[in-house]
């Protein structure tokens, strides 16, 4: 990363790691690093985490959080979080499926807890901070500007107020929208689907739920369309659309406002037109983003975590646990390479081969599945999202449980993931070929 005027260097710091970014990976990484002895400085820009998205955990996701000393009774008995035990996906028409782990799951020998969270993630952000700080990670308000490297190895970072910072070990955990190293060193990516634009906001609501709602909006032959509804804190829901960014940018240019597209959206469902119609609904919050993950995220003495890595479709659920588990490995990643030059070439490349092909796996199958028609309207949207539900969810807890690092077990992993996407692959086309006229499965059922 290069800037083209670079302030004078007012003080040089030292330290055993750098985290350049200090959202949920930046923060996780930095605070797994200082617990295990490491001298951590994180730097980040931002003073303002108002607007963060991702609310809706996946059932690993609370171990993770665990480790951190964030344990779940406290998150919910603190009101950071509400308890999540299945999620619901629903039609404009009323029509629902519920999609709830079963309760082979907690038994022997998984014993996987069938709860998991929403959560509020500005709360969340603060306690973050808060456990980062106590661990000992010195935290710097600043921007990156420059990285000085050798060939492929990191030497040092500069930044926007003239601090150089020197260290043996480097994690960019800078977010999707500067992935600083991923643009320094020209990583490849593979992209999933068109850019989308996700809008939100937050209401007030007297019922109590322990569930995510889905609402989603898929005609015939068109790419799907959604709205979330997550009760992330005891009596406040977060509502939000995602949508092509293709028709909101046209929408737009006819005049409307994000407001009133957010609205418009909102009034397809029975459940939000009441609140649509009596709320003074503010402006949205907006972001836009493409759904993809990078190649070769590890280098000799670097790593990229969370979004700067792989940003997986929000629908998955699995962008927490994807920042956690990155932020996880790669700190026992420097922990195993501490007092050695670097990051061994075999270890790189499973690191890189664990968090490519899981990306590509979540992002590929709701693409297939989902978003795109041929499978969605051949057996029917809910049909769809069960044969999606089963795979996704199932993998997260295999994940989890066999925590995979080595060469043999990654390799194992890569091939049951290539596999299952091949199989989605296959479905997708048989789909597409069939004549068009012909009857869903649902249809031909009735």
């Amino acid at each position: 990363m290069e800037a083209t005027t670079e302030p004078e260097v007012i003080a040089h710091l030292t330290a055993d790691v750098t985290v350049m970014g200090g959202g949920l990976s930046g923060l996780a990484t930095a605070t797994n690093l200082s617990k295990m002895g490491f001298r951590v400085i994180c730097i980040e820009a931002a003073t303002d985490f108002s607007n963060i998205v991702g609310e809706s955990l996946d059932w690993s996701a609370p171990e993770l959080f665990k480790h951190l000393d964030l344990p779940m009774d406290d998150l919910i008995r603190r009101e950071v979080s509400t308890y999540k035990r299945h999620v619901i996906m629903t039609l404009p028409d009323n029509s629902a499926t519920e999609y709830v782990p079963g309760d082979w799951l907690a038994k022997p020998p998984l014993n996987i807890e069938l709860r998991t969270l929403h959560l509020d993630r500005v709360r969340l952000h603060r306690d973050l901070q808060r456990n980062a700080l106590k661990s000992g990670v010195s935290m710097l308000n600043d921007r990156v500007t420059q990285v000085e490297h050798s060939g492929r190895t990191i030497k040092a970072i500069r930044t926007a107020q003239g601090h150089r910072i020197a260290s043996k070990w480097f994690v960019d955990a800078s977010g999707a929208g500067s992935s600083i190293l991923v643009r320094l060193f020209h990583l490849p990516a593979m992209e999933y689907g068109p850019k989308k634009v996700a809008m939100w906001t937050y209401f007030d609501v007297s019922e109590r739920r322990e569930g995510t709602t889905l609402y989603a909006m898929a005609e015939k032959r068109e790419y799907m369309k959604w709205i979330w509804e997550i009760p992330i804190r005891p009596g406040v829901i977060s509502v939000g659309c995602v949508c092509p960014g293709a028709e909101v940018k046209r929408e737009r240019s006819q005049g409307l406002t994000v407001q009133q597209i957010f609205r418009r959206r909102l009034m397809n469902f029975s459940r939000f037109q009441k609140l649509a119609e009596d709320s003074d609904i503010p402006a949205p919050r907006v972001t836009a983003y493409t759904c993809r993950v990078f190649k070769n995220v590890c280098g000799p003495n670097w790593i990229i975590v969370g979004e700067a890595a792989s940003l997986p479709d929000p629908i998955t659920g699995n962008g927490v646990t994807t920042a956690l588990r990155h932020a996880a490995e790669a700190s026992r990643l420097i922990q195993r390479f501490k007092h050695k030059d670097g990051i061994s070439p075999w270890a790189r490349m499973v690191y890189n081969a664990r968090v490519f092909q899981m990306g590509k796996f979540f992002n590929s199958l709701i693409e297939k599945m989902a978003y795109q028609w041929p499978i969605r309207d051949r057996m029917g949207l809910l049909a769809a999202g069960d044969a999606y539900t089963i795979p996704a969810w199932s993998m997260n807890q295999i994940y989890a449980r066999l925590r995979p690092d080595g060469i043999i077990s990654t390799a194992a992993l890569c091939l049951f993931l290539t596999t299952l996407r091949g199989l989605a692959w296959t479905c997708y086309h048989i789909c597409k070929l069939l004549p068009s006229d012909r009857p869903s499965l649902v249809e031909a059922k009735n």
